[in-house]
């Protein structure tokens, strides 16, 4: 009997400490967002599906490109991805967010931004944006390498306890 209460006893622990760790989910920031504004002259808005009632509001003018994460109330954050690197940019196809649960934390996009000198040279970047019901912002940016990945996934699953990042 007590044998068997030390299995379930370890089994629920192994549980709880699985469902508290984040986990990632995909989105498309590309093929499934409904363009609410195209034009040449006024560039593009489209709004793309997210998680937990959040969406992503992927917008490009002067081709630099920039995401709104829209809360579930509608409220927008501005990530201000051009302003913290102002070459012509734009935004990976996917969007990955960290999730604990089903409650969406932290926000990992691919950002290409083209050299000032050549623009055929493009460089990518990992932004990590913490995001909330109250506040989205980016507080890191991962520079490429090999574990580039990793290493924004674990800035993310710690990006509600730290400050946004100032624009350059």
């Amino acid at each position: 009997m007590l044998k068997n209460l030390s299995i379930i006893t370890f089994i629920l622990l192994i549980s709880t400490v699985a469902f508290a760790q984040n986990k990632s989910t995909y989105t498309s920031l590309a093929a499934k967002c409904k363009a609410t504004k195209q034009s040449s002259d006024d560039g593009y808005v489209g709004i793309c599906e997210g998680v937990g009632g959040f969406k992503l509001e992927v917008s490009e003018g002067d081709l630099r490109q920039n995401i709104q994460v829209i809360s579930p109330t509608k409220k927008k954050f501005d990530l201000g991805l051009w302003s913290i690197y102002s070459g012509f940019s734009s935004v990976g196809e996917k969007a990955e967010w960290r999730v604990k649960g089903t409650v969406p934390t932290a926000l990992i996009v691919r950002f290409n931004v083209s050299d000032a000198e050549d623009s055929s040279k493009i460089t990518s970047y990992l932004m990590v944006a913490k995001v909330s019901k109250t506040s989205a912002c980016v507080v890191d940016v991962v520079m490429p390498g090999k574990t580039q990945n990793a290493e924004a996934q674990k800035i993310a699953d710690k990006a509600l306890t730290m400050a946004c990042r100032k624009s350059e």
